[in-house]
């Protein structure tokens, strides 16, 4: 079984990356997906974080107000920690479930967005660090996802640099370009890394 981590800063393109390398064949394990899941209506993970925070965090439904809980955290390192000490402790416990079931002889890649930021690099067999500039991930999260320019800069500024990224990479992914040039990027990131895992 051949580990990898694939992370990169927000607005990076990490997820265009992991549907890709998923497409190919990988076996995914999300850890964003994961940390919504622990987080869900009736879970203990969501009882914590309530606890902690308080039920200004809960929508009217009772689900989590996640921009909410995130406009609290990103702008209070304090904050960030506590809630990370609920919810990374569950996410890790439920990634080992499904490496676990993965087969023997699969590539299973880890997406974590704070690969850098918890040190987890020494985890993984080959870390993947999808890049692009900063102006760029600036302009992705104001046009695509709506956020604030204020926003976009102190969710930045709560992730690792770019530098500090970048020198724990192994293989790094430029996705400032075309989705077409992406494509052939990840094909040759895949050859690679089906060619590590077939030599053992």
């Amino acid at each position: 079984m051949l580990r990898v981590g694939l992370t990169g800063g927000i607005g990076a393109g990490k997820s265009e990356v992991s549907a890709r390398l998923a497409a190919r064949g990988a076996v995914i394990i999300d850890a964003d997906k994961i940390a919504r899941e622990v987080v869900e209506p009736g879970t203990p993970g969501l009882a914590a974080v309530v606890a902690e925070f308080g039920e200004q965090v809960l929508r009217p439904d009772g689900s989590l107000d996640r921009e909410r809980l995130g406009s609290i955290v990103f702008a209070d390192a304090g904050r960030r920690a506590a809630l990370n000490a609920i919810v990374h402790p569950l996410v890790g416990e439920r990634m080992n479930e499904l490496m676990e079931a993965a087969p023997q002889d699969a590539v299973v890649v880890y997406d974590v967005p704070l690969l850098t930021e918890n040190n987890l690099s020494g985890l993984y067999d080959v870390v993947v660090v999808v890049d692009v500039p900063v102006e760029t991930q600036l302009e992705r999260l104001t046009g695509r996802r709506g956020m604030t320019e204020e926003d976009a800069r102190a969710r930045i500024a709560a992730q690792a640099t770019r530098e500090e990224r970048l020198k724990i990479a192994d293989h790094v992914i430029d996705n400032s370009g075309t989705l077409a040039e992406l494509d052939a990027a990840v094909d040759a990131l895949w050859a690679g890394l089906q060619a590590r895992s077939a030599a053992g």
